[in-house]
Formats: C-alpha cells, structure tokens, sequence
C-alpha cells in the first residue's frame, strides 16, 4: 500500500499531496492499519484533487507471510 499511496500522491495536483505525503510518514497510522487488518477489518484511505478520487484499501487474507 504504500507504494501505492506514493504513486497516487506523486500524480496528484501540487495543492492535494500533503495528505498522501503524510501517511506515507504517519508511524501512528501504520499502526492503526496493522490493527485494523489484525482484527479482519477493512483498512482504506481516500486521496483526491479537484476530479479524481483514489480509494485505496487493504484486507487481510488470513495469511501470514
């Protein structure tokens, strides 16, 4: 995902980066997503600018790697 939230953020309009540039540093989100994914919920972030709207979202598979 975050690969991911860097593409979005570098194709996005100068004035809508700072939230993608924000999580790809926010230690305190991180750790909100892995709990979320811990517990089977649903982990999605929303980036946009003046005419797109990217969801990202992530699940667990049950998995571990």
């Amino acid at each position: 995902m975050h690969a991911r939230v860097q593409d979005v953020t570098d194709q996005l309009d100068q004035p809508y980066t700072q939230p993608g540039r924000h999580w790809l540093t926010d230690e305190a989100e991180h750790e909100r997503a892995h709990t979320s994914l811990a517990h089977g919920q649903i982990y999605v972030l929303t980036l946009y600018d003046d005419t797109t709207r990217y969801v990202l979202s992530a699940r667990s598979t049950g998995g571990t790697r």
